[in-house]
């Protein structure tokens, strides 16, 4: 019979081909075992082994425990995601140092904890399947952790020397109370039914938002650390994910970031610096759900007898919202900036402030052009002229002018005649 290692190498060859009864039979093989006492035990320990060392192997190559969480998810199913949480925490025992805080971080906010006994017939346990199919689940999990592309790496992963610094570029203190306030704003904003005092607590949001960055970049001036901007990934699942990045890119434009949009993989990358990143992530977490609602509302609104479908009315909806929702944001850090460079001008002279965010934009494309250098632009379609004029409007009911700003302008947009 053959060896454990060699029977899981089968039955994932098998799996990654076209022949569905080679496939089976490869599974079978793997269900009879070894043939030795402790033949079933010896093909778990075989299937852990690849898929930590499958796991081990992707966070050189930019993945980070989210990372893959998220598109297990996306690809196969919450079960799945849940195996490769358990098979991250048995890896992270013998992980190379240095371990940064922000790995651990995001594995105890996946609850990634590491099982006593075995960790896959624990999972099939907990899980309630019979052995045939978490043998079968378990490789094609395996089947996809080996075969994720490289992508951007925005942070040093485990072992590697950059992993030693207690703080990176792609982080930013989480606990402040500006952003306590922030996160306090936005919450109402998603549980309000006024669109008005949603849309007016959100630019009040921005506004802190936008001075907090204005503080931490004066901070940063003189400052000898040799930081490269960072980076966040976020969601960008179906339905609508081609709305879902344009909104992540309107946010991001709106606090000095820039975005690439990985439709495959299903997820934006972010890139700024650190605290832009925690702005970007809190307002856009925010208004999705706002444009969600706001949405469903408007589906509630339209006219009796509307000849389009409802899947082409709600994406251009979210179109419109979130380029209107991005005109607005930025008119509120402009009012910030230019603000703060008038108080930098009256207590520093010469030493004025748009110079300082100019430099740390350029950095920002800098960054872009390396991690992405053959990034293209998608081309926004717009197919529905009432599902935008919706949009348009359920994001403009209520003025952002938090600072008295002028009035926005209306999103220009014509709509796709088929």
């Amino acid at each position: 019979m053959p060896d454990a290692d060699e029977l899981v190498a089968n039955a994932l060859a098998a799996v990654r081909g076209t022949d569905v009864r080679q496939a089976e039979r490869q599974l079978d093989q793997l269900m009879v075992g070894t043939g030795a006492a402790d033949g079933t035990t010896a093909v778990d320990a075989a299937l852990l082994r690849r898929l930590v060392r499958g796991l081990g192997r992707l966070w050189p190559r930019g993945w980070q425990p989210v990372d893959v969480d998220r598109i297990t998810s996306r690809r196969l199913d919450a079960r799945a995601a849940r195996l490769v949480r358990a098979a991250m925490a048995a890896q992270r025992r013998d992980q190379a140092e240095p371990v940064p805080a922000w790995w651990d971080d995001q594995l105890r906010e996946l609850a990634a904890t590491e099982a006593d006994g075995s960790v896959l017939a624990g999972w099939a346990s907990r899980e309630g399947l019979d052995r045939a199919d978490a043998l079968r689940a378990a490789v094609d999990t395996l089947a996809l952790v080996e075969s994720l592309p490289p992508i951007a790496v925005l942070r040093p992963p485990p072992g590697t020397s950059g992993a030693a610094l207690p703080r990176t570029a792609g982080t930013a203190r989480s606990g402040s109370p500006m952003l306590d306030r922030v996160r306090a704003l936005l919450a109402k904003a998603e549980s309000t039914t006024f669109p008005a005092e949603a849309e007016a607590l959100t630019g009040k949001a921005q506004e802190l938002i936008a001075r907090h960055s204005i503080d931490e970049a004066l901070l940063a001036v003189g400052s000898e650390r040799g930081d490269l901007p960072g980076g966040v990934r976020l969601s960008t699942d179906a339905p609508y994910a081609g709305a879902k990045a344009l909104l992540v890119q309107e946010v991001a434009a709106a606090n000095r970031c820039e975005a690439v949009w990985s439709d495959d993989l299903g997820f934006a990358t972010v890139l700024g610096w650190p605290a832009d990143l925690v702005a970007v992530e809190l307002l856009y977490t925010s208004l999705l759900v706002q444009a969600t609602a706001a949405m469903l509302r408007g589906r509630a609104e339209r006219r009796p007898g509307s000849g389009r479908r409802t899947k082409v009315w709600d994406e251009s909806f979210l179109n419109a919202f979130a380029l209107r929702i991005g005109e607005r944001l930025r008119t509120a850090t402009e009012a910030a900036t230019t603000a703060a460079d008038q108080a930098a001008a009256e207590t520093a002279g010469a030493e004025r402030l748009l110079p300082v965010l100019a430099a740390r934009g350029e950095a920002v494309r800098e960054r872009l052009d390396t991690l992405f250098p053959g990034v293209t632009r998608h081309r926004l379609s717009v197919r529905d002229a009432e599902g935008w004029s919706s949009g348009t409007s359920a994001a403009d009911r209520a003025s952002l002018d938090v600072g008295g700003a002028r009035k926005p302008r209306q999103v220009p947009g014509r709509p796709d005649p088929r």
